[in-house]
């Protein structure tokens, strides 16, 4: 909503106020007509969001003059607001890996003989426990000996890794953006034939996904900016994650393979990798086999790059994934991500 109020003891033949936000359709700007002496006037705009990013909105300039038009005078509000408008996203029902890739479960509440990072209370010193269990600020409280139990947790990091390297962008052309160098427009509700958008909103329905499920989530991309999260569980780290997605762009130099190299020896052993990539360089696969080799497991999201325009089948990259033992789930441009995604991978 916006209002103008007239406080001055003369009345305003006219106003004309110019919006100046960067989101795209937002049409803010207005002519007010004739406003008498203390009175006012307001308007209310609404504006879908049909594209990611950050954006800003105001300012707002206010100009009037005589009925004329020989003397304008014109005033700027600088005023000023940042607004985020995260990515779309589908709901995933069930995402199907194969048995022993994406390891845990649900909290089995079993008390665990050995020490674990789940501490979850204490009992009374029994013959054969260990010293280091000994929680001695309860037992100086209880003045006798209490260890600390322990829980086991069954559910191991799960990262996910966005490829967004310029080399492996694949699009329709004559895509619009906003403000020319954004992401893309959704010009009719579907999504575009952008592997960029794809990645995107993939990314960001596993992660809901998975924070859902009370998973340790991870997060890697060059946006072209690195950004990484450390595992974390929760809606916080869901945000953080929507945020960076908000604004990635394809322009990252460095390819996925280097990602990979750089990133993986950072992430703990059992962990599941989610690699989501268009790229059908070979060098990325030869580095999850490394990976594989060190106790973590791959798993590809492929978007078909002939889908969305490119020239060149993903035939061999699909016959190296296979090989390489690494579950590929295959997206082509126009899917319902949804179903393509609860299917079993290949």
């Amino acid at each position: 909503m916006f209002l103008v109020q007239n406080r001055g003891i003369f009345p305003k033949l006219w106003l004309e106020v110019v919006d100046d936000s960067t989101l795209p359709g937002h049409r803010a700007s207005h002519v007010v007509p004739w406003l008498n002496f203390h009175a006012s006037y307001r308007w209310y705009v609404e504006t879908i969001c049909q594209v990611r990013g950050e954006f800003r909105l105001g300012s707002l300039s206010v100009g009037s003059g005589d009925p004329f038009g020989l003397f304008l005078l014109r005033r700027s509000l600088a005023a000023t607001s940042r607004l985020i408008v995260y990515p779309a996203m589908v709901p995933v029902v069930k995402l199907t890996i194969p048995a022993g890739v994406l390891t845990g479960g649900e909290h089995q509440r079993q008390r665990a003989h050995v020490i674990t990072t789940n501490a979850v209370g204490v009992r009374e010193y029994v013959v054969g426990d260990s010293l280091n269990r000994i929680h001695w600020p309860t037992t100086a409280r209880k003045n006798q000996l209490m260890v600390k139990e322990f829980e086991i947790e069954p559910k191991v990091d799960v990262w996910l890794f966005v490829d967004f390297s310029a080399a492996s962008l694949v699009e329709f052309p004559g895509l619009r953006r906003a403000n020319g160098t954004g992401a893309v427009i959704h010009a009719s509700g579907a999504f575009p034939p952008s592997s960029e958008e794809y990645a995107v909103t993939i990314a960001a329905s596993l992660a809901q996904y998975f924070i859902d499920g009370d998973r340790s989530l991870g997060f890697a991309a060059y946006t072209p900016n690195r950004e990484v999260l450390q595992p974390e569980r929760g809606s916080r780290q869901m945000l953080r994650i929507l945020e960076i997605l908000a604004v990635a762009r394809s322009n990252s130099q460095r390819s996925l393979a280097e990602m990979i190299t750089l990133e993986t020896p950072f992430i703990e052993r059992g962990a599941t990798l989610l690699v989501i990539t268009s790229s059908l360089d070979p060098a990325w696969i030869t580095e999850a086999q490394i990976t594989a080799r060190k106790g973590i497991r791959p798993v590809c999201v492929l978007l078909d790059p002939q889908s969305f325009g490119g020239g060149v089948p993903t035939d061999d990259v699909r016959t190296m994934l296979r090989l390489a033992n690494i579950p590929t789930f295959l997206i082509r441009c126009g899917d319902d991500l949804t179903a393509a995604l609860a299917q079993t991978p290949i």
